[in-house]
C-alpha cells in the first residue's frame, strides 16, 4: 500500500480492528519514511458466480432458486427446513471451493439430485422427473429401477 502522502511503499500497521459490520477490517498503518499515519480497509473479495443456461444464457447463482427447487421437491416430506437449507448451502460452498466463475445449470441440477438422493429418495425422484424431463412412463421407470439397484448393491 503506497503512502498517500509521499508515495513510498512500506508501511506498518498501528492498529487491526472490524469495522462494525463485520464486513473489513480497518487497518490504522504508519509510512516508514515520512512517519504520516493512514487508514485502509480490507474487504474480502466475493466471486460473483454466473449460471450458464441450456440456452447459453447467463444469469447471476441465485442460492434461493436452489432452495426453491429443493423445497418443491421436498414438499410433505419428513424433511426439515434446516436440512434444506444444509443441502443449499453445501452446494453453494462446493461451487465457491471451485472458484470457477461459471458453472453450467445442469451441474447444479446433477448436485442436487446427488444431495437429495441421499437425503430423501422420494425427494430425488420428484426433483428428476423434473430436471430430466421425464417424457413417458418408461423413462420414469428406468430411473426407478436405476435407484433400487443402487440401493440393493
Amino acid at each position: 500500500m503506497r503512502c498517500p502522502y509521499c508515495s513510498f511503499i512500506e508501511s506498518k500497521v498501528i492498529d487491526s480492528r472490524p469495522t462494525d459490520e463485520n464486513s473489513s477490517i480497518r487497518r490504522r498503518r504508519e509510512c516508514l519514511k515520512c512517519g504520516k499515519r493512514f487508514t485502509t480497509y480490507e474487504k474480502l473479495e466475493s466471486i460473483s458466480l454466473v449460471v450458464v443456461k441450456k440456452d447459453d444464457s447467463r444469469q447471476p447463482f441465485n442460492r434461493n432458486k436452489v432452495l426453491k427447487g429443493i423445497m418443491t421437491a421436498c414438499e410433505k416430506r419428513p424433511i426439515s427446513i434446516m436440512q434444506m437449507e444444509h443441502v443449499a448451502d453445501d452446494i453453494e460452498s462446493e461451487l465457491a471451493q471451485k472458484m470457477e466463475r461459471e458453472v453450467k445449470s445442469t451441474k447444479i441440477g446433477e448436485m442436487v439430485m446427488e444431495k437429495l438422493r441421499d437425503l430423501d429418495e422420494v425427494a430425488y425422484v420428484r426433483f428428476a422427473s423434473v430436471y430430466k424431463q421425464f417424457d413417458d412412463l418408461g423413462t420414469f421407470m428406468e430411473e426407478l429401477k436405476g435407484l433400487i439397484n443402487e440401493k440393493n448393491s
